[in-house]
């Protein structure tokens, strides 16, 4: 079992202490709008590595490029423009303590903002990660498959809202079809102190809204999930 604390959106105070973490985390997972520190201070804290991808709160991240000699863009030398240490998913899979994930960030476009994405460019998004995926070297022993699909919107109709920015996006539908993960794990929508339920996505998916922070276990091997602990936002 891989143990995970998955975070979004709303900060943790007592987190950062350690305080409510049951066990010790092997996995770190950022659904976005998270202060970067944050991300940090729990990878820190949890001697765990961060994966994660960036929600419509956050800052631009594309264009960076990590090579042998460090971070660059357009070019020219910069820093770590995520948490540092982290990986960020958006747009590819990664395969980390164990578990493959697969990751898109960002929300439905509503004011031109960052990390936004219309219908169309999310869905040629989630193709590129379904080829990518079927393409890597590690996807043969999994035919393709994932183990948590990773984002910051939820899917179309599954937990999503019915206003324009917290609307989720129709093409997660095929791509959890394809992927078949045993998680999808996201943030964006807001519970208001309320309980939201994990929700059915696809054949044998769970679609889990993590705002706040949910810690589970998870087997790869039987895709077997145990909640250990979870707190919505206020």
């Amino acid at each position: 079992m891989v143990r995970v604390l998955a975070v979004a959106d709303e900060v943790v105070d007592s987190l950062t202490y350690g305080v409510g973490i049951e066990g010790r985390p092997d996995l770190i997972l950022g659904a976005g709008d998270l202060p970067f520190d944050y991300l940090e201070i729990l990878s820190s804290l949890c001697d765990a590595p961060c994966v994660y991808v960036p929600g419509n709160h956050d800052r631009e991240l594309r264009g960076y490029r990590r090579g042998r000699t460090g971070w660059t863009r357009a070019g020219l030398p910069t820093e770590d423009p995520g948490p540092c240490g982290g990986i960020n998913a958006d747009g590819r899979t990664v395969t980390v303590a164990g578990l493959r994930i697969s990751g898109l960030g960002g929300s439905r476009c509503y004011n031109g903002g960052t990390n936004q994405y219309t219908d169309i460019q999310q869905r040629l998004r989630s193709i590129r990660l379904r080829c990518g995926n079927i393409l890597s070297k590690t996807a043969l022993a999994n035919r393709g498959g994932t183990d948590i699909l990773l984002t910051h919107s939820p899917a179309r109709g599954v937990g999503d809202g019915d206003d324009t920015p917290h609307q989720g996006f129709d093409c997660y539908h095929p791509l959890v079809r394809a992927l078949r993960p045993t998680l999808l794990v996201h943030g964006h929508v807001h519970p208001y102190g309320s309980r939201p339920r994990d929700l059915p996505i696809g054949e044998t998916t769970t679609s889990m809204n993590v705002v706040g922070f949910c810690q589970f276990d998870i087997d790869p091997a039987t895709r077997k999930v145990d909640i250990v602990r979870r707190r919505h936002g206020a």
